[in-house]
């Protein structure tokens, strides 16, 4: 069994003059994703393994998360390819992950809400800003996960929290 936790970053900031990849979390990301750490810690399993897109929003939610799970910052696994991804180019990099029971994954829409879609057989419209999605699969290697065989286990986001 493997369990994917797709984390969209939390809400950004636009108050530098940044490029998008560079933009830091805002106040309203920062609140939100300790709460939201802190109720996935409180609820789930920890992942063994981390991956998160280089953009700053994305890095700086996965810091976070781990933060609040207790788990060392040294576990995170920077993937450029996560940036502006699609739900093909994020399968591909959950297919070629290390071997773990649960991967967690930081990125961004509309890739994430598309691949929760694809993968769990769902309907989300858009999966919210620090919105976390648990999705089971009955395989025994992450190369072997496919759209439409996975299982929707949970889903958070922060105005449920």
């Amino acid at each position: 069994m493997k369990t994917l936790y797709l984390i969209r970053h939390a809400k950004s900031s636009w108050s530098f003059d940044l490029n998008d990849h560079d933009r830091p979390l805002g106040k309203r990301g920062r609140k939100d994703v300790i709460k939201m750490g802190q109720h996935l810690a409180s609820n789930q399993p920890n992942p063994e393994i981390f991956i998160s897109s280089t953009a700053s929003r994305a890095l700086y939610t996965a810091l976070h998360i781990c933060d609040q799970m207790g788990v060392d910052e040294g576990q995170i696994r920077l993937e450029k390819g996560l940036y502006h991804a699609g739900a093909n180019e994020i399968l591909q990099i959950v297919q070629s992950a290390p071997e773990c029971d649960r991967l967690a994954v930081f990125g961004h829409n509309p890739g994430f809400t598309s691949i929760a879609n694809a993968m769990a057989n769902s309907s989300f419209d858009n999966i919210p800003t620090c919105g976390i999605v648990g999705i089971d699969f009955n395989a025994k290697y992450w190369k072997d996960v496919k759209f439409g065989e996975g299982a929707l286990s949970f889903f958070y986001f922060p105005k449920e929290i």
